[in-house]
């Protein structure tokens, strides 16, 4: 079972599209930044998907500050391969961020890189 935090403005998008998927072993919860760093840090919750207007700035900056940059990644306005977020879960990124306007292609590949990546 993996548990999945959504956080930022689109939290509540991200968290309906992702449960909409109806994976198997995705737990989804909304959190705040605050709450979602503590629960990362403390082995709670195993991912963060943040959303922003860019998806470069308000969605992951205080997991940035708190986690540390590797632990981070942000596609901004980019649409991410399954392959690169195969290769960025491999590498340990567990906080992950992007734009309000890509919920809906974005949220559903991390879903299903991150189950496909658990044990």
């Amino acid at each position: 079972m993996a548990k999945i935090l959504t956080g930022g403005i689109g939290r509540d998008e991200v968290a309906r599209t992702v449960s909409g998927l109806g994976i198997a072993g995705l737990h989804i919860a909304v959190a705040n930044d605050m709450d979602a760093a503590g629960q990362l840090r403390a082995g709670q919750a195993d991912y963060f998907l943040g959303t922003c207007h860019t998806g470069a700035g308000a969605s992951l900056g205080v997991l940035v500050g708190l986690l540390g940059r590797s632990a981070c990644h942000t596609f901004g306005r980019g649409e991410p391969t399954e392959a690169e977020i195969a290769e960025l879960l491999a590498g340990g990124t567990t906080v992950f961020g992007f734009c309000l306007d890509r919920i809906d292609t974005v949220a559903p590949r991390l879903a299903r890189a991150i189950a496909a990546a658990r044990p």
